[in-house]
């Protein structure tokens, strides 16, 4: 029986897109992501601090939020770390507007957001 109340998103999931959020919710977060996004290949936190002109503790930093949140997969690569986009995150992130709005998110079993995947 419908009692007009409409379904909440399930606590979880929410807290996992509002994790999301927090990895975008700075403007040089959303810089490196672009740049790495549309240079479509590894880079070094040298490279990505010469196209966003901060210091590199500072893309440092960001790169360890945005790896956190999954959306970075970073590589060893001798002395060196090279980040890259995690392409099956990315491509899972919902958009605000979809949650806001109550359309239906993916199932978490159905997206495969971890790192290395």
């Amino acid at each position: 029986m419908d009692d007009g109340r409409s379904a909440v998103l399930d606590r979880d999931i929410a807290e996992t897109y509002a994790g999301w959020f927090r990895a975008l919710a700075d403007p040089t977060r959303v810089q490196v992501l672009n740049l790495l996004a549309s240079t479509s290949r590894p880079m070094t936190v040298g490279e990505i601090v010469e196209q966003v002109d901060v210091g590199q503790s500072t893309v440092s930093a960001h790169l360890k939020i945005l790896t956190e949140a999954r959306f970075v997969l970073v590589e060893p690569r001798g002395t060196a770390r090279l980040y890259q986009v995690n392409q099956r995150c990315v491509s899972c992130f919902p958009t605000a507007a979809d949650v806001v709005m109550g359309r239906a998110a993916p199932r978490f079993a159905d997206v495969a957001c971890e790192a290395g995947r």
